[in-house]
This record gives C-alpha cells, structure tokens and sequence, in this order.
C-alpha cells in the first residue's frame, strides 16, 4: 500500500515559491575565489644607518708599527678582553685589508662587520698590518681602524692578536649577537 502524501497549503505555498529542484550528487561545496587582489605589502625605503655612531670622548694616541690597542664598550666585564686574547670565543671569520686606501678599507670594513653580524658571526679576525710602508713610520690603517671600531655599534671589544695571527698587525673583534640570533636560543 503506498501511502498518500498530503501536502498543507503552506507545503504549496513553499513548493510554487522554490520552484523546479534537481537533486545534488555531491556532498562537497565548491567555493568561489574571491575576487579582490590579495593585498600587497607597501614597499618602505631602505634606511641607511651610519654605524660609525658611538662618540669618542678622549683624543686618540698615535699609534706606531709595534704597538698594541685594546678597546672594551663601556658595561663590559674586564675578563671579556681576557678571554678575547686567549681565544676563547674562536675565531668565526676573518679580513685581511693589507694594501687598500684607507677610503677602500672603511667600505670593505663596514660590508665585513655588517655581513658576520648578519650571519651570527661573534669573533672575527681583522688583519690591517703593521704599516712598514707608511711614511713617517705611522701605519694609516692601524690608525684609522682603531678609530672606526671604537665608533663601530656592533664592536663590543678588541684586541691585539697573538703573534701567531698577526701580533700588532692583527686585531681579534668581538661582536655583538644580532637580534635574530638572541630569541633563537631561548626558545630550546
């Protein structure tokens, strides 16, 4: 026996309102892309940012072909210089700058120190030699670099090498930890 539908005036009603209805095959729903451009990002200039930006308080002394500098930012404990000379940090990179201008030597400097601070460089070699060809017996590299790292934001100490990286051609830099680097171990 089959039953009789009965449909109410309302059921009519809905079914004249909706129409002819076709069944559907799948139980997946398609959804449309979005028309709208997905957004972009404003591009902002690149800022350039002297790093030669720490002020030197006191006058520097000449220095001469055999003398040996030291430097530590201010806030350092006094054993950093220590274990910086007897190379406790390692060395992670290093630059010889022997026979540049000192013009050259500052940009592949600052290119240097930007680049091992970037890659998490934190001691690195900076090799400047003595300046046996510098008249008047003043090396003008030694002098000059001496000048930039002590300005340099990025250099927290340095020293003479050892004599058998160089001795007082030679300094060992230790550098700061870039931002990237300082989260990246504190979430081990």
């Amino acid at each position: 026996m089959t039953k009789k539908s009965e449909f109410t005036e309302n059921d009519n009603l809905f079914r004249a309102a909706v129409g002819k209805v076709r069944a559907i095959e799948t139980n997946t729903v398609i959804l449309k892309p979005d028309k709208k451009p997905r957004p972009v990002p404003a591009v902002k200039p690149l800022e350039r940012v002297d790093p030669l930006q720490n002020e030197i308080v006191d006058a520097l002394k000449t220095l001469y072909q055999e003398d040996r500098m030291a430097f530590m930012a201010p806030g350092l404990q006094k054993n950093v210089l220590k274990k910086l000379r007897k190379g406790y940090y390692g060395l992670d990179a290093e630059i010889d700058l022997h026979g540049l201008s000192s013009r050259d030597a500052l940009q592949q400097l600052l290119r240097f120190l930007h680049d091992c601070v970037e890659d998490g460089c934190r001691s690195v070699l900076i090799v400047h030699g003595k300046g046996y060809h510098s008249p008047d017996n003043q090396p003008v590299l030694k002098n000059d670099i001496n000048l930039w790292l002590r300005q340099h934001q990025d250099v927290l100490a340095f020293c003479s090498a050892p004599p058998k990286t160089g001795g007082a051609g030679a300094l060992l830099v230790l550098l700061r930890l870039s931002d990237k680097f300082d989260h990246a171990e504190d979430e081990f």
